[in-house]
């Protein structure tokens, strides 16, 4: 058997195409946080979650699960500054994002069904996080909570919801590249592709106010104010 026949033998097995898949968006998220993160006082502000998002909405929301644990693992092992405390909050932010959206969309694969995933995924990453924040972050910075809820309006709440936003936009500017380049490698085939359903110009005008906010945001909390001190 010729070394092309073998190759399209291993990926015609689906759950060998879904395990392999996961080793790359795993790679590919785990670059994310290589070159794009940047901090805003203790928070962190990364495009992982993003490329995660794309793979489980291709394979399914528990293997969004397992990318999520997988990068926030590799990512405490090598880059993180913050520990355990970054590592918990990392999980929990990835899984909500992630598995929420991928969830809502793997069970009808429509536009709509997109858009409303990715929009549940926001407010939910946004208001987990929230309350993560109130109940972890003083055990493991010392502080108050009181001093945690201080920071929600002018800090919290914003960081999280832009970040969110931004992740959310990605899925779709991305999806259409990141889906191209999978079949090309023969990772997926033809019929696995829901280019069409989400990759429209309407979408895209939509989309693209959207990321020019959240980054205008970003730009916003960054530059502008500065760091944030807690307690």
């Amino acid at each position: 058997m010729s070394k092309s026949n073998k190759t399209r033998t291993f990926f015609s097995n689906e759950k060998a195409r879904a395990l392999a898949a996961v080793g790359v968006f795993t790679a590919l998220a785990y670059i994310c946080c290589v070159l794009f993160h940047f901090k805003v006082s203790f928070l962190s502000f990364d495009l992982k979650d993003a490329v995660m998002t794309i793979g489980a909405m291709f394979f399914g929301p528990a293997y969004g699960f397992a990318m999520s644990l997988l990068v926030s693992t590799i990512e405490l092992a090598t880059i993180s500054s913050t520990g355990l405390y970054g590592y918990i909050m990392n999980i929990l932010s990835s899984v909500v994002f992630v598995c929420v959206g991928s969830f809502i969309y793997t069970r009808h694969r429509s536009m709509l069904s997109a858009l409303l995933g990715m929009i549940t995924s926001v407010i939910a990453m946004t208001v987990v996080m929230l309350g993560a924040n109130l109940l972890i972050t003083p055990f493991y910075m010392n502080v108050t909570v009181e001093d945690v809820r201080a920071l929600i309006l002018p800090l919290l709440l914003p960081f999280n919801l832009t970040k969110a936003i931004f992740n959310a936009a990605l899925v779709f500017l991305l999806y259409k590249p990141v889906s191209t380049a999978l079949k090309s490698a023969r990772f997926l085939k033809h019929e696995d592709d829901e280019v069409r359903i989400m990759y429209k110009p309407k979408l895209l005008a939509l989309v693209i106010p959207l990321v020019i906010a959240a980054a205008a945001l970003v730009f916003f909390f960054v530059y502008l104010h500065g760091s944030f001190e807690i307690g």
